[in-house]
């Protein structure tokens, strides 16, 4: 019932909103993608995955003008918290992180945790340490507006 009175109250695009946290820069998608492995490691972030978007897409046949990247990113010991206690929380997990063009300029976008860690409340310690790790990952991300 709740989905359906988001639904007709909010437009699609203000939801998507609403989940995302976004930094947007001016900086070239290259330069940031690049301090990406860098940044990681910094924030003591492991880099799993790396999917170079719009060449996937265009091996498939479906060529897009934009360059996307999206990492896979974990803080194991807040994942194995996370799994122990919570397991269906495990749709979110990896934590992800899009880089992308549009209109000229780079977007550097995750999954607003604020939302969802509120559904792990219940232990505080656990809500903490996740709650921690977002504001980590949400440093990582203005560091990679940072100039070199």
């Amino acid at each position: 019932m709740l989905q359906k009175m988001m639904q007709a109250l909010m437009p699609p695009e203000k939801m998507i909103e609403m989940f995302t946290y976004k930094i947007i820069s001016t900086q070239s998608i290259g330069k940031i993608s690049e301090s990406v492995s860098s940044a990681c490691e910094k924030y003591k972030f492991a880099l799993l995955q790396t999917y170079v978007y719009h060449e996937i897409l265009q091996g498939k046949g479906f060529p897009i003008k934009r360059k996307v990247f999206i990492y896979e990113i974990c803080q194991a010991k807040t994942a194995a918290a996370m799994l122990t206690d919570f397991p269906h929380f495990s749709i979110f997990m990896p934590c992800k992180l899009a880089i992308y063009e549009d209109n000229g300029n780079t977007i550097i976008s995750t999954m607003n945790m604020e939302i969802m860690l509120k559904a792990v409340g219940s232990n505080q310690e656990l809500y903490k340490e996740a709650t921690t790790l977002f504001n980590t990952l949400k440093s990582l991300m203005n560091s990679l507006t940072e100039k070199l």
